[in-house]
C-alpha cells in the first residue's frame, strides 16, 4: 500500500473517531426532512427550463449573480460533459421568469478545431463590468482560463480573452467553480485549483488563488496551499469574518470537506484540515451572510452505504464560526440517475439567499431561501 493511501486512512480514522455522530454520520434519518417551497425558510424552487423543452441534452456547473437588472445564471451545456459541442449558456430572470438559455461562449478555435467549455463563474465587481470566467480545453488537466464581460447585465458580451499563464501553475484558470470575493481595497481573489499527474503517475488535486489588484488585467498566483497527498482538494469557496480572517471550504477525494484559514488577506494559508461534514467527491459552495453566519450547500453523503448517497442528497448547513456546522435543510433526497450537484449560492441585497444547482444533468434548479428562518 503506497504512502498516499496510508495517509488517507489515518486521516479518515481521526476525523471519524474524533467527531460526533451527529455531524459526521451520513444517515439521512439524522438530517432534516425533505423541505418543500413554502415550508420554513424555503421560499421557492423551480427549474430554469423544463425537462420537456431543453436547449441541449445535458447541462452542468451552474453559477448565479445578482445584477442591477436582476438575477443572471450561466452553465455549461451540450451533448455531454467533455464533448466539443459544450458551450456556455446564460439565462436571466426577467419579470419572474427565466429567459431561454443563450450560448455566449464556446471553444471554437477554427473551422476544424473546437474544444469543450467548462465551469462558468459569474462575478460582478464594484465599479466594473459583469465578468464571466470559464475554462476551455480537452480536460481539467489541460484546460485554460477565459473571460468575457458584459456592460448590460448579461444581455450582450465582449469577445473572449485568454487569461494568460503563470510560471507556478501554467495556464491561469480563473475561479475554478465558485465565485471570487472582492476586498475593501478592490483586490479580487479567485478561489481556484489544479488537477495534474505527479511523477508517480497519480492524480493530485491542489488549491491555490489568483489575485488581481487591477480589475482583472493581471493576476498573482498564491499557493498551492496543500500538497495533494494528505488531502486531494479542489473547488474552494471563500468565507470571510469580521476580524479580517478568511476560510476556504473545499471538495476532496477523502470523503470529507476540507478547510484552510488566512489571517493576512489571502497571502498565506494554514495547513489544510478536515471539516466535520462528509463529501462524496462533489462540488460545494458557501456564502458569508450579512449577519455574519456562514451558509454551506453540499451533498451530505459519501459514495458508500444506502441511498440517498453520493449526489442523490443535497443539504444546507450553517455555522457561526466556520468550525461547528449544523445541517439545517435537506433540499433533495430522492435518488435519480445523475443526482443534484455543483451548487452555487449567493445572498442578494434584500437578504434572501439564491441557489442554483444541476438537476439530473437535464436542467438547472433555482431555489430561494430566507436565511432568517434557518
Amino acid at each position: 500500500m503506497n504512502t498516499k493511501i496510508l495517509v488517507f486512512f489515518a486521516c479518515f480514522y481521526m476525523v471519524t473517531s474524533c467527531s460526533s455522530l451527529k455531524t459526521t454520520s451520513t444517515d439521512p434519518a439524522l438530517l432534516p426532512p425533505l423541505s418543500h417551497p413554502g415550508e420554513g425558510g424555503y421560499v421557492k424552487g423551480e427549474l430554469i427550463y423544463s425537462l420537456d423543452n431543453r436547449p441541449t441534452p445535458q447541462v452542468h456547473a451552474s453559477t448565479i449573480v445578482e445584477t442591477p437588472s436582476g438575477m443572471v445564471s450561466a452553465f455549461f451545456s451540450g451533448s455531454h460533459e467533455k464533448n466539443p459541442d459544450v458551450g456556455i449558456r446564460v439565462s436571466r430572470l426577467e419579470n419572474g421568469k427565466w429567459t431561454w438559455p443563450v450560448e455566449v461562449a464556446n471553444g471554437v478555435e477554427s473551422k476544424d478545431k473546437r474544444y469543450p467549455c467548462w465551469n462558468p463563474v459569474l462575478f460582478l465587481p464594484e465599479n466594473g463590468p459583469l465578468m464571466l470566467f470559464y475554462k476551455v480545453g480537452p480536460s481539467p488537466k489541460t484546460w485554460w482560463g477565459m473571460v468575457i464581460t458584459s456592460n448590460d447585465d448579461g444581455k450582450t458580451w465582449s469577445e473572449p480573452v485568454k487569461m494568460g499563464e503563470d510560471p507556478k501553475i501554467g495556464h491561469l484558470l480563473g475561479p475554478i467553480k465558485n465565485k471570487p470575493i472582492q476586498l475593501a481595497d478592490g483586490s479580487i481573489i479567485s478561489p481556484t485549483s489544479i488537477e495534474y499527474d505527479g511523477d508517480d503517475n497519480e492524480l493530485y488535486w491542489q488549491v491555490y488563488f489568483e489575485i488581481s489588484r487591477d480589475m482583472g488585467k493581471t493576476w498573482e498566483v498564491v499557493g498551492p496551499i496543500n500538497d495533494g497527498v494528505e488531502f486531494d482538494a479542489i473547488q474552494p469557496s471563500i468565507l470571510t469574518y469580521q476580524d479580517g480572517s478568511m476560510q476556504v471550504i473545499c471538495r476532496s477525494r477523502q470523503d470529507v470537506l476540507t478547510q484552510s484559514w488566512s489571517k493576512d488577506g489571502g497571502m498565506t494559508w494554514s495547513k489544510m484540515e478536515a471539516v466535520s461534514l462528509p463529501n462524496p467527491n462533489s462540488g460545494t459552495d458557501a456564502v458569508t451572510l450579512a449577519d455574519g453566519r456562514q451558509l454551506l450547500i453540499y451533498n451530505h453523503s459519501t459514495k458508500k452505504g444506502a441511498e440517498p448517497k453520493g449526489r442523490n442528497i443535497l443539504n444546507l448547513a450553517i455555522s457561526k464560526n466556520g468550525k461547528k456546522w449544523k445541517p439545517v435543510m435537506t433540499l433533495e433526497n430522492v435518488p435519480i440517475d445523475d443526482g443534484y450537484a455543483y451548487p452555487a449560492i449567493i445572498q442578494s441585497k434584500d437578504g434572501l439567499v439564491h441557489i442554483t444547482y444541476t438537476y439530473n444533468r437535464r436542467s438547472v434548479k433555482y431555489v430561494v431561501i430566507d436565511p432568517d428562518k434557518l
